[in-house]
C-alpha cells in the first residue's frame, strides 16, 4: 500500500514524505492497537500471561512480527505477533474464551476504522480510495487529509477482514472453532498445520491462476465496508 502513495505523490516530496509517515504511522497503530486488544481481552477474562510479558502495551514494537509487518507494507495485510494467551485460564473455558479473545483483534481494527471514519461522516473531510486515485487537480488540504484517514480506514478493515478469515494462525480459525458446534469443530481443528500452506496457496494464486483471493475477494468486501463506514 504505501508504494502506491510513494507512486502517486512523486510529484511533490513534502507530500510523499508526509503520506509514507502517515501511511506507517497507521500501520503499525493498527497491528499494536490489535495486539493490544487480544491482551486485553485475556486479562479481563482472567488470563494475564500477555500482562506479564509485556504485552498489555500499545506500543507497536512489541507487537511487530517481521514477516507479517512486511507483507502489510506490500500488499495491505499482515498479522503482529501472536499475543500469548493461556486458554485454561480463561474464565469462560478454552473454547469460548479463545473465541472471544480472538474476536477482539478484529473488531478492534473495525472500531480504530469506526473512529477515524466519524470525521468524513461529519463531513469534514471527503473519503479518497487509495486504491482509485486520480489525478489531485484542485485538491485542498482536506482533500489530502482525507486520502491519509482514508488510507487508515481501508487498511484497519483489510487488517480486520483478512484476519477473521478461517485459518490458521489468524484470528478466524480461534473464532470458528470456539463458535461451530464440537461435532463441525473438532475437523476445522484438524486443519490447523494446514493453515499457512492454504495462505500461501491464496497468496500466489495470481502468479498460478491469474485469480486474486485478495484483490478480486476480500478487497472489494473490506472497500464495502469502509463505504459503509464513511457513508461514500
Amino acid at each position: 500500500m504505501i508504494f502506491i502513495f510513494l507512486e502517486f505523490l512523486r510529484e511533490n516530496e513534502y507530500l510523499q514524505a508526509l503520506a509514507l509517515f502517515g501511511a506507517v504511522m497507521l500501520m503499525l497503530f493498527g497491528i499494536a492497537f490489535h495486539e493490544f486488544s487480544h491482551a486485553l481481552s485475556a486479562n479481563a477474562l482472567g488470563d494475564r500471561t500477555a500482562r506479564e510479558q509485556g504485552r498489555l502495551t500499545l506500543n507497536p514494537l512489541v507487537h511487530l512480527d517481521p514477516f507479517g509487518t512486511l507483507l502489510l507494507f506490500l500488499v495491505g495485510f499482515g498479522w503482529g505477533r501472536p499475543t500469548p494467551v493461556n486458554p485454561y485460564a480463561l474464565r469462560n473455558g478454552p473454547r469460548t474464551g479463545m473465541a472471544m479473545v480472538a474476536a477482539a483483534g478484529p473488531l478492534s481494527n473495525l472500531l480504530f476504522a469506526g473512529v477515524l471514519a466519524m470525521v468524513m461522516r461529519l463531513g469534514w473531510v471527503p473519503w479518497h480510495d487509495p486504491f482509485v486515485i486520480g489525478g489531485t487537480a484542485g485538491w485542498a488540504l482536506s482533500d489530502y487529509v482525507g486520502l491519509f484517514l482514508s488510507a487508515g480506514i481501508l487498511l484497519n478493515v483489510i487488517l480486520a477482514v483478512f484476519n477473521l478469515l478461517p485459518l490458521a494462525p489468524l484470528d478466524g480459525f480461534k473464532v470458528a472453532v470456539g463458535l461451530l458446534p464440537m461435532d463441525l469443530a473438532r475437523p476445522v481443528a484438524q486443519l490447523e498445520r494446514h493453515g499457512m500452506v492454504i495462505l500461501m496457496v491464496l497468496f500466489f494464486m495470481p502468479f498460478l491462476v491469474g485469480l486474486s483471493f485478495f484483490g478480486d475477494v476480500m478487497l472489494p468486501a473490506a472497500e464495502g465496508i469502509a463505504g459503509a463506514l464513511t457513508g461514500s
